[in-house]
């Protein structure tokens, strides 16, 4: 049943089906529009889930006019799949691709006008998919990953080589039809885990508090596997393909995704729009910062995909 948000818009929890999984999507639809609204549909980045902040995203977007859906990938969140926590990029393309099916499927949405949000490492993935032909109104890449060597290198070799040895270990096992072998997503400088740049640390257990998860809400591991394919994913390399206008919001001092690198990237792109923020990778999902990211968000769909006029009281 939809939950009504201050008559604005409503939500409701609903699910679609990836390669014979289900996933877990929350809709949100705007009430006041007279028209079939855009859709923007949204995934965050490494490992994580829906509810860490995307939802304070998805809420500003449908307060403007557009309807939301905002889903967790296979064997994450609330979606179903096993084993837990196996990030395979493939399927995470395929998640993306059943998702955006889906928006077009929804009773009452506009299906020739949706955007693909993503951020971090989903910001690569919605690079990727729209480079390869997926047809798509607009982009939004927030922070996102688009070279693999060089997250690689920003991640430094003595890090690097502490994930890789539970990597082959995991590789091994998955071989083998065992139990994944799993590493913390995010850890301290120096242990091991698939982020650790001193801001990660504290950064994710700022988005907790922000979203008001507790600590254990949900696991805060991966399938360790995914360190042998980190340096082999570049999305960049698809940046000259997009055809659809694109926003790429870079942060100065992102130690996970360098920002020349990106700029580099979103140079490559013919319709794209660069916005530079001072801060940190973990930084647009919180206050001070996230109100202006917001608000260059909206003000770029207003632009390249206006939601249509609205009903007066």
């Amino acid at each position: 049943m939809a939950e009504s948000h201050d008559g604005t818009y409503t939500t409701s929890e609903e699910w679609f089906d990836s390669g014979g999984t289900r996933c877990a999507a929350r809709v949100y639809r705007p009430t006041t529009a007279d028209q079939p609204p855009p859709v923007v549909v949204m995934a965050h980045g490494f490992g994580a889930v829906r509810a860490l902040r995307l939802y304070a995203y998805a809420e500003r977007f449908a307060a403007a006019g557009y309807a939301v859906v905002v889903f967790d990938y296979r064997n994450f969140g609330e979606s179903e799949g096993a084993p837990r926590q196996v990030l395979d990029i493939a399927m995470q393309h395929a998640d993306w691709r059943a998702a955006l099916r889906y928006a077009r499927s929804l009773e009452g949405i506009d299906p020739a006008r949706v955007v693909a949000w993503g951020t971090s490492f989903a910001g690569g993935h919605v690079i990727t998919i729209a480079g390869q032909g997926e047809p798509l109104a607009a982009v939004i890449a927030q922070v996102p990953h688009v070279s693999g060597p060089a997250a690689v290198r920003s991640t430094g070799l003595r890090a690097a080589l502490r994930v890789g040895v539970p990597g082959m270990r995991d590789a091994i096992a998955s071989r083998l039809g065992r139990e994944p072998v799993y590493v913390q997503s995010v850890g301290l400088p120096g242990r091991t885990a698939m982020m650790t740049s001193p801001d990660a640390y504290p950064g994710m257990h700022t988005l907790l508090r922000k979203s008001g998860l507790k600590e254990d809400a949900y696991p805060h591991t991966v399938a360790a596997r995914i360190a042998l394919k980190i340096g082999l994913y570049s999305p960049r390399r698809w940046a000259d393909d997009i055809e659809c206008p694109v926003l790429v919001q870079i942060v100065a001092q992102d130690a996970i995704t360098p920002r020349r690198v990106a700029e580099r990237a979103a140079g490559k792109m013919r319709h794209s729009t660069v916005r530079v923020y001072e801060g940190g990778h973990f930084d647009p999902y919180v206050e001070p910062l996230f109100d202006t990211v917001i608000a260059d968000q909206i003000t770029f769909l207003h632009r390249h995909v206006p939601s249509l006029p609205r009903r007066h009281a």
